[in-house]
Order: structure tokens, then sequence, then C-alpha cells
């Protein structure tokens, strides 16, 4: 009987072999087809046992079943469930439209699946050997599953519409030829991606990918020594957290879950660069005990990303950068630890409103992390540390941070401006301990006092009556500037004690002018 003859009716093709045609009832019922032999060595699809005749189908038939199948027995619904089935040649749904239900488990492809612009309402390839899956522009109307399968030449979901859920749990993936073990840019998936200790072998690239809800990747191993990204997902949108953090091995769920204590898990795994960059996040980006390794030229890219909390807590990478320039966040969640050094972490324009430090994390360590930053002075980290400790009621941190802010901008300066910095600091440490001119003041007020006690009676400037000689009144109206006590102008020293009292006159001008440079910021400030 030829394609197409009788099938509306039910009847059995010709030309099928004994295996085609046990799949083929089977789909009718709606049954699973198992052609397994029960030794999980030669059942392994990934294995490479051969499997003979009596387990191989052709792929013209599968397509012939999905497209233009017989009707379902009576009381059943037909659907594509087959269990150890190897399946010859290239499975072509290029543009067609599937009804019935697929589910296809340890099964072996000779030839790639091709479904570009195909629509489907479920499918799940479950522990498949599958040489490449091209299904750019794939629509679905509910999942599509491939965990534990193995895809030597990539996977290409391109523009692909998921419904619900894009589940690729424990996938390994190699790349293709132009480097991407999975190409999914423009991708939408209704609810979650999970990607849970997937192997990625080449660029994992999710540009402008919208995900509904969450986007795992726990447990995860991304390894692209080939190029310059592992992870390439600028513009993502994710409904609600992106995950980069570990999974529990073994664990019966693996998903939305973080591994309960005991459990062994699997750290997320990056070799190779990362660029999340303008990325949206209705929850957070989680790093929890994240492990990258960069080469030189190669970075953790979160430029201009948005989200309610970034939870930086992964591990320190030892090269490449960190870069979280533009960043806009409410909650940063950090390790001391996981920061990089010297050189190694940018974050200019990096906004955020709250600190919840993951263990100890004292202000020197921060300012460290602040200095870390800003390689050449750049005010901006500074002032973002000092509102943020400011606001939660860490006043006198906030000070701290700020001087230290005006003694890094101080190695920018000539000498000349250098020399003016070390006296502020000095005297009143740029305003924010203003106490301290007073203890210089009296200071050199009693050292001035005692002093001009030693010198004895000087000569006056006057032939009126002279009044009693006052050393302590005489060194206060030196050191204090506009203000005339009648001293200075009465009074004439001879030899080097004039040099005293320009010594205590330039100081008080230097005590006053440091004291309003402060007074000055913290009005500003304030």
């Amino acid at each position: 009987m030829t394609e197409g003859a009788g099938v509306r009716d039910g009847d059995l093709p010709d030309d099928l072999n004994a295996a085609e045609a046990g799949m083929w009832q089977a789909f009718r019922n709606g049954s699973v087809y198992d052609l397994s032999s029960g030794d999980a060595v030669v059942d392994d699809p990934h294995g490479g046992q051969p499997w003979g005749p009596g387990r191989t189908v052709r792929a013209r038939i599968v397509c012939w079943l999905l497209l233009d199948g017989p009707p379902a027995l009576a009381g059943r619904v037909a659907a594509l469930k087959l269990t150890g089935v190897r399946i010859s040649g290239s499975l072509d749904l290029a543009g067609g439209a599937v009804v019935p239900y697929v589910e296809l488990r340890g099964c072996c492809f000779e030839r790639e699946i091709s479904m570009p612009e195909a629509q489907f309402r479920t499918v799940r390839l479950v522990n498949c050997a599958v040489p490449r899956l091209e299904a750019a522009r794939v629509h679905t109307e509910g999942d599509l599953h491939l965990p534990r399968c193995r895809f030597p030449g990539g996977v290409r979901l391109t523009d692909a519409h998921i419904g619900t859920d894009l589940l690729l749990n424990q996938a390994v993936v190699h790349r293709d030829r132009t480097g991407r073990s999975i190409s999914a840019d423009g991708i939408t998936v209704g609810q979650d991606l999970q990607a849970e200790m997937l192997e990625s072998h080449g660029e994992l690239s999710l540009r402008s990918a919208n995900v509904g809800v969450s986007l795992s990747l726990r447990g995860a191993r991304l390894r692209n020594p080939y190029t310059r990204h592992a992870l390439n997902a600028p513009q993502l949108t994710v409904g609600r957290t992106l995950y980069l953090s570990p999974a529990g091995v073994g664990s019966p769920q693996l998903a939305g879950r973080t591994p309960a204590r005991g459990t062994r898990i699997q750290h997320f795994e990056c070799q190779g660069g990362v660029r999340l960059d303008d990325g949206r996040f209705g929850d957070a980006v989680d790093l929890e005990r994240a492990r990258f390794t960069f080469t030189d030229d190669q970075e953790l890219s979160l430029r201009r990303v948005q989200a309610p909390e970034l939870r930086f807590l992964g591990e320190r990478p030892q090269r490449g950068k960190v870069v979280l320039s533009g960043v806009r966040t409410i909650n940063l969640v950090d390790r001391a630890g996981s920061w990089p050094g010297i050189g190694n972490l940018a974050m200019r324009g990096f906004v955020y409103e709250n600190l919840v430090p993951q263990g100890s994390f004292p202000l020197a360590r921060r300012l460290a992390w602040v200095a870390a930053a800003t390689a050449e002075y750049h005010p901006e980290p500074y002032e973002r540390l000092a509102a943020v400790l400011r606001a939660s009621g860490e006043d006198e941190d906030a000070r701290e941070v700020l001087l230290a802010k005006h003694r890094r901008r101080r190695e920018t300066l000539p000498p000349a401006g250098k020399l003016w910095g070390y006296a502020q600091d000095l005297a009143v440490a740029y305003g924010y301990r203003p106490g301290r001119a007073a203890v210089w003041m009296a200071v050199l007020w009693a050292a001035g006092s005692l002093a001009f006690a030693s010198a004895g009676r000087p000569r006056t400037g006057s032939s009126t009556g002279e009044p009693p000689w006052n050393p302590a009144l005489f060194a206060l109206d030196l050191l204090l500037p506009v203000i005339d006590l009648g001293q200075m102008g009465f009074w004439h020293l001879d030899g080097g004690w004039q040099w005293l009292a320009a010594a205590l006159v330039l100081l008080g001008w230097i005590l006053a002018t440091t004291v309003a440079a402060g007074a000055t910021r913290l009005l500003r400030r304030n």
C-alpha cells in the first residue's frame, strides 16, 4: 500500500518493517512503544552499542505519523511515545504542524532533527542521542523537554516560542560550526528555562531572550576556550530570578530549590566570559558560590543590569574583570572574599540602596573594595557608599568613606595641592573631624603662651601708659585671624620672637581656612 492510501481508515502500510509496524499500532493506541533490551549498557543511547534492524525505524515513517498519521483507536488519543528506538535518516519536520503528543526516551537518532518553524503541542526528548537539533522559530503550546540529551553538533532555538517550560537539565551540548553550543537568541519561554547541570562546550547564546518566570543554570558547567564568551546573554529579560548557583547532585527535584544541608552539590562553573549587559530581572541575579575562570581579556559583564537584588556571593575570579558599570539594584548581597582585586573591578554608575553583607565585611575591606573599582580616582563609588551607610544610620562610617575619598583624590593633585591636602588632613581631617582644630588651637596657644612668658616683657609701640604684659592673651591674638584683641598692635617683639609670632599667625590662618573648608563640605553634603 502506498503512503496515504488507507491511512485515514487506519490501515497498516505494506512497506513497514516489524519495528515500524509496532510503532504504528502503538501510535494509534497512544501507548509507549518500548524496544529496549533491559540491559542498561546495551540500551545506553550514548554508549555506542549497535542497535540492529529490530530496533530501527525510519525517520520518514516517524514524520508520516506526526504530520499525517492514522486516526486513534476508539477511546484512545494518538501519541508518539518511543523508548529505546533507533531512528535512521534525517527527521525533517520543517514548517509542519504536529498535533500528537511526542515523547521519546532513550532513543538514538542517526542524523539531525530538523524542525524549524514547526508547530507542536508538547515535545519531550529524554536521554536521547541527537547529532544536532535545528529548531529555529519552532512554536510549542506546551513544554519542550530535552533533559539528559546529548547534541554533538549543537542546538539551535533562535526566535523559538515555548509556551510553558524549556528543560535542558543535565544535557550535554557541543559547539556547531559557528562555535555556539546552544543558539537561542530571541527565544521566548512562557514560564521556566531550566538548564541545571548542563554541560555546554561552546558559546551559550541567549541574546534578547525572554523568560517568563525563572532561568536556572544551577550546577551548570559552561566551557568555551574557543571564543570570548561562554555565556552571551545581553538584553536578557527574566520575570523573576537568574540562578548561577549550585545544584544538588542526585536530588530527585533539581529545579527551583536550594540544595538541602548535607546534599552533595555541584557548583556553577564557567570557563569563558559572561555577558549579561542590559538585562532585566524581576527578582534577583544569584551568583551563590559560582566559579568563574577567565583569561586576562575576559570578564563578567553586568553593564546596566537592573534587578531588585544582586547576590554577589561567588568565588573570587583569579583573572579577568568584573564590570558592574551602570547596574541598578536595591539590595547588594555580597561577601568580602567574592570581589576581585585592584584593577579587576569596574563599577562606575553602580547604584545600590542597601548593603547586606554575608559574613564579616569591615569598613576597611569595604574601602578596599571601592579602591579596587577605581584604578583612576573617581568620586562616585565613594559617594554612593557613603550615602548608603548614612541612610542605614552609620554616620561615622559614612564620614570615614568621604575622608578616604579626599585622601584618594589628594594623590592625583600637583605638589602644591598635595601639600595643602596634607595640611587639611592633619588639621581637621578635611572637615570630618572638626574637634581636631580645637585641640591644635589649644596646643599652639599653650606653647605660644609658655614661649612668650619666657621672653620677658617686650617693648611697646605707644607712648601712653603700658598695660600689664599678658603672654597668653598675646598668643591668642596672634592665633585668631580677623578678631583683634588689641595685643598685636601694642607689643612689638624683636629678633627670633618675631619669627615665632609670624608662625603663630600663619598657623592660625591655616586652621581657620581648613575649618571653613570642612564646614562648607558639611553644609553642602547636608
